[in-house]
Formats: structure tokens, C-alpha cells, sequence
């Protein structure tokens, strides 16, 4: 759904469109933006929640509180995926609440490569626990950051609007997390 084949401002000058169409009511604009956005938005989710069937209810409760919300959404000056990360950070920590258990890195951090063989699927196995394990040492600020720049690929201009940070704090916290890696590394022997 999600198309990356277009260049980053062709994008952001289709969605502005798109969404000037969506605010006048325009309910194919917003489909667009749903079919645009919704793999990234649900990935998001997903790898927190861990649970397919939450993350689709909650994907699809980011695209309704979007649409309700889209003439707020002028005023905020946020890109627009930015703000759709905002709301589904907001529903995941809503999630969490009415489960009492909270943690950014629930579950496995997959990385597929089917041309493997067995003893290389067992080593990257072990490589993604072991990733994990590290990265659940960080501070949760810190652990957010390198999973949202690592791990989903988001840019540091996505990061930043989603957490309501400047790109440069987002880099601070990168180099941080980075240099405790390193330290936790370095004190494992690997």
C-alpha cells in the first residue's frame, strides 16, 4: 500500500493535496491516504503490540481519529505522517493502559531472508535476541529511537515529528543509544 517509489517531496505535495481534498469532505482523497499510509502505520503498531488482530483494530482506529481530525490537522503544521505516528503512538499507549504492560520491544524483532539455510537462520535467530536483548538495556526513550530508525527505517524528519522532537535531539539520542550499544557490547565480550 504504501508507495516508496515516489521522491520524498512528490510525496509530501501528493499527500498535502490529497488531504486539501480530504478536508473538503472528499472521501476517495482519504482513501488514498489510507492506502498510502496504512502498512506503514500498521507495522508501527504491529511491532508493539504483537497481536495481528489488535493492530488491524487499531490501525483502522488511527484512520477514523485521522478523519475526524482532519481540519485539526491544518493547524498543527506536522507532516501529515508525522501526525498519523502521533495518533497511533497515542492509541498504543492507550493499549498498553488497559493492559497494564507496556514495553516498545514485546516482541521479536523479525528480519527475513528466505535464501538462508538452516544453520544461517539459527545465527540470525540468535542475532535478533541478542539485538533485542541490548536494545531492551536502553532507556525507553532511547530504545524507541533506534527501533523506529533501525528496525521500520524511519527517517530522522519521521522520528522527529512523531515524537514532537527536533531532528537534532533525535540525533543526540541516537549517538547515545549507539555509544551505550557499544559499552553493553563491549562489556559481553561481543
Amino acid at each position: 500500500m504504501y508507495e516508496s517509489n515516489n521522491t520524498e517531496s512528490g510525496l509530501d505535495l501528493e499527500t498535502e493535496t490529497l488531504v486539501e481534498r480530504a478536508v473538503g469532505g472528499d472521501t476517495e482523497a482519504f482513501g488514498r491516504l489510507y492506502d498510502m499510509y496504512a502498512d506503514r502505520i500498521y507495522r508501527h503498531i504491529y511491532y508493539r503490540i504483537s497481536n495481528i488482530k489488535d493492530a488491524q483494530d487499531l490501525t483502522q482506529e488511527v484512520f477514523f481519529k485521522a478523519w475526524k481530525g482532519l481540519p485539526k490537522y491544518k493547524r498543527t503544521k506536522t507532516p501529515f505522517l508525522g501526525w498519523l505516528f502521533t495518533i497511533s503512538h497515542n492509541r498504543i499507549i492507550d493499549y498498553y493502559r488497559t493492559k497494564k504492560d507496556f514495553s516498545y520491544l514485546d516482541n521479536e524483532i523479525v528480519i527475513e531472508d528466505s535464501k538462508k539455510g538452516p544453520e544461517e537462520l539459527v545465527e540470525l535467530q540468535f542475532t535478533q535476541q541478542e539485538i533485542r536483548r541490548v536494545i531492551l538495556q536502553l532507556p525507553a526513550d532511547q530504545q524507541q529511537v533506534i527501533f523506529m530508525n533501525f528496525i521500520e527505517g524511519f527517517t530522522y524528519a519521521e522520528i522527529a515529528a512523531t515524537l514532537k522532537k527536533s531532528e537534532g535531539n533525535i540525533r543526540v539520542i541516537i549517538h547515545r543509544a549507539l555509544k551505550k550499544i557499544r559499552e553493553i557490547l563491549g562489556n559481553t565480550g561481543n
